[in-house]
Order: structure tokens, then sequence, then C-alpha cells
């Protein structure tokens, strides 16, 4: 089950971006769907994360200026990432738990390619 994100570049200060990320393949349920990032030299952390029922979680530098959703007919999520800052910058992966239709009792974790954000002046 690929992931493909896609949506990152390099913007100035306080401007936007909006990232997607897209499962595709023989799936038959996705529970959690999730943004991680990793700037050089620290380890991934979690961004934000959102339930297939629509629990939504931010770890706190983000709150109030990201928004995650996702699409459940589209296997899709999003990332609206307003007001950015220089310290936002680092590659953003995209995860997904998922079950396959061939096997939906058990559940398997995805990440996609990974894209960079890149914020500066």
């Amino acid at each position: 089950v690929p992931l493909q994100a896609y949506g990152g570049g390099f913007v100035q200060p306080r401007r936007f971006l909006r990232l997607s990320c897209a499962a595709s393949g023989s799936i038959f349920s996705i529970y959690v769907m999730s943004w991680y990032r990793q700037a050089p030299g620290n380890e991934r952390e979690l961004v934000a994360a959102i339930t297939s029922d629509g629990s939504i979680n931010y770890v706190d530098s983000v709150k109030g200026r990201f928004t995650i959703s996702r699409d459940n007919a589209k296997n899709t999520v999003y990332l609206q990432m307003d007001s950015l800052k220089p310290e936002d910058t680092a590659v953003y992966y995209c995860y997904a738990a998922i079950r396959l239709r061939l096997e939906p009792g058990r559940q398997y974790a995805y990440w996609g390619q990974g894209t960079q954000v890149t914020v500066s002046s």
C-alpha cells in the first residue's frame, strides 16, 4: 500500500502550505492517519493525528496554526499549515495504520516517502 505525499516546498515565514497524502491499494480500513516531521539533528516527532472517527491531536507547537483533516472515501489525509515559522522546517512524513482487504484482522503501519518543507525569509 503506497502512501504518496504532496505539497511540500519553500515558503516565507507567516505563509501557508497544504500537504496531502493518499493511500492506495486493496484497503479494508484505515484507523489513524498522521503527519510526522523530522528536522536535521532531531528525532522524528508526531505533528498531528486523526482517527477514523474524527479524534484529533496536535503537538503543542502547532496548535492553532495547523489543521489536520481526512477524506475517508479517498483514503487521504491533509495538513493545512498556516502562519509557518522557520522552526517548522523539516521533512514531513505521513503515516497510516491500515487493514487490508485480504487480511482485515491485522493492522499494518505504512509510511510515506517524506516531503520537504522549508520556511525561510
